[in-house]
């Protein structure tokens, strides 16, 4: 008789991959990707823009400090919001027709963002731009996870992650360069040729994909989800802009936004058709992989943002320098990013993501010891073990969230990991910048006392303002001690984001799994032994 198999039970036939579909699969990874990197680069390349656009005009828009960060955070708080909705609506109605519609929206966005007369223009345009991402991002996993047959998707996904990072890098670059030649509209218009190229191929190259037997839509879950994720982010994003959690107008959309998630959670367990299956979360890796998501990218998000003024501000280089010095990072994301499966394989996605989340922590400790001198090439070594960290984190989590639901949940999947993502780097950028401004704020002000009352509360808010206020009154005597402030503010902020970065690494040494032992060789079995005579 046989011996029992070992191995996993096939897959059901619905889950394989249509032969036409299966031969063209690089060719939709292609365009998948290009349709992320329009969603991604955009981003980045608002980060090296505030500066100009905060001139006056002819230059830029004359846009204050908080209309700057509402600028981008009207397009994070509407993305972050409608993440997981636009993920199960791909799921119900088509992950294609959710790519078309998010990438017609962004790209209409876009060019509506680029002729912006004012800075509220430019704030509801973004948020117009927020609204076509959310469509796109969830939607570009999902139809991976199902033009991919399952071995091949962790490679995938590997090359999917690679192109994040590719596109973190490239917006400031892409961004500094557009802006020594063209007006600051450019950094947006740039999207809307890319945009029409990316329709045209996803219509003739992507297949649609849906869940076979949706049921029905959960409308009070789907309402609950935006609602509560729209007031969590906006009161982190005030957090934020106030370096203070505790005041009442923070306070209440942070505790109304977890209150109505907790409702939502309560009542999709209750739910007979839930919009999410709340049961995932038992599974400790699905668990980790989300929380190592949210860490990591809390820890990160919060550096890159103090990071762009220590290079701009402190060390003096200009936007487009600035993007270069992020090449190691993206550098070795596309190269790590797509062959961690093969260290997984090996060594197993605990060993792997732990040391990745190490070498993170690492990278953010470092900024802890740099100062106004620090070599370029100390920097960019930083860089790129941040870039290798990340690349050994990224694509093995993704996987382990994607793999444990069903392949028709995949749009609700990626959804799940996208608003973990979102919403751990707005708290990164909220607290961390949080702590930056505190630090900050103790540190230059028995420096101001010399300025006129009017002058010294403006003058204590941030960096730029103390070296906006020293510009308006021709003095060079604030310009050491602001950028010492920074500098002593930056180190702090630095072990702060490490130590998170740290508890990442615990996180997924506890509870992701370890090597997954190869399927035992069948042998062939041994003749039976003859039955003894009976005398």
């Amino acid at each position: 008789m046989p011996e029992p198999s070992l191995s996993p039970p096939p897959a059901p036939s619905p889950a394989s991959v249509p032969e036409a579909v299966h031969r063209r699969r690089w060719a939709v990874l292609g365009v998948l990707m290009l349709s992320l990197l329009i969603v991604v680069l955009d981003n980045s390349i608002l980060n090296v823009a505030v500066k100009t656009i905060a001139s006056p005009d002819p230059v830029g828009l004359g846009a204050t400090q908080s209309e700057l960060e509402w600028a981008i955070n009207s397009y994070t708080l509407v993305f972050a919001g409608l993440l997981f909705a636009s993920g199960l609506l791909g799921d119900r109605l088509g992950r294609k027709k959710s790519l078309l519609f998010g990438l017609a929206v962004f790209g209409l966005g876009s060019a509506l963002a680029a002729f912006s007369g004012s800075p509220g223009e430019l704030i509801a345009h973004r948020a117009v731009m927020g609204l076509g991402a959310a469509f796109v991002m969830p939607a570009t996993l999902a139809v991976l996870m199902n033009v991919f047959e399952r071995d091949e998707q962790p490679k995938a996904i590997g090359i999917w992650a690679g192109g994040v990072g590719l596109a973190i890098a490239i917006g400031p670059i892409t961004g500094g360069v557009l802006l020594e030649h063209f007006w600051w509209g450019s950094i947006f218009l740039v999207n809307v040729p890319v945009v029409l190229v990316a329709l045209a191929l996803m219509a003739w190259l992507v297949p649609e994909s849906r869940d076979p037997a949706p049921g029905r839509i959960d409308l009070v879950g789907v309402l609950l989800s935006v609602l509560g994720l729209v007031l969590l982010v906006y009161g982190i994003i005030r957090g934020g802009e106030r370096a203070s959690f505790t005041e009442p107008g923070v306070l209440a959309p942070v505790l109304a936004g977890l209150a109505v998630l907790t409702a939502f959670v309560l009542y999709e367990k209750r739910s007979d058709h839930p919009a999410l299956d709340v049961s995932s979360f038992r599974k400790p890796v699905f668990s980790a992989a989300v929380a190592a998501i949210a860490l990591v990218f809390f820890a990160l998000m919060g550096v890159t943002f103090f990071s762009a003024f220590y290079l701009q501000s402190v060390r003096g280089y200009s936007a487009l320098d600035s993007g270069l010095l992020l090449l190691p990072l993206a550098l070795a994301q596309m190269v790590f990013a797509p062959r961690a499966r093969l260290a997984v394989a090996r060594f197993g996605a605990r060993t792997v993501c732990a040391a990745g989340m190490a070498a993170v922590a690492l990278g953010l400790g470092a900024f802890a010891f740099f100062d106004a001198d620090t070599p370029v090439w100390v920097m960019a070594l930083v860089f790129l073990v941040q870039g290798a960290g990340m690349a050994h984190i990224m694509p093995p989590v993704t996987v382990a969230i994607m793999q444990s639901l069903p392949r028709e949940k995949a749009g609700s999947g990626s959804a799940i990991n996208n608003t973990f993502r979102q919403v751990g780097g707005a708290l990164g950028v909220a607290v961390l910048g949080s702590v930056l401004s505190a630090v900050y704020r103790s540190e230059i002000e028995p420096h101001l006392d010399g300025l006129p009352p009017s002058l010294r509360t403006t003058a204590g808010e941030s960096l730029e303002a103390t070296l906006a206020v020293a510009d308006r009154l021709h003095t060079d005597a604030l310009t050491a001690p602001a950028h010492q402030a920074f500098l002593d503010a930056m180190h702090v902020t630095a072990f702060a984001s490490a130590a998170i970065a740290v508890i990442g690494t615990l996180v997924v040494a506890a509870f992701l799994p370890g090597r997954t032992p190869p399927p035992p060789t069948p042998t062939p079995s041994p003749p039976e032994p003859a039955a003894p005579a009976h005398h």
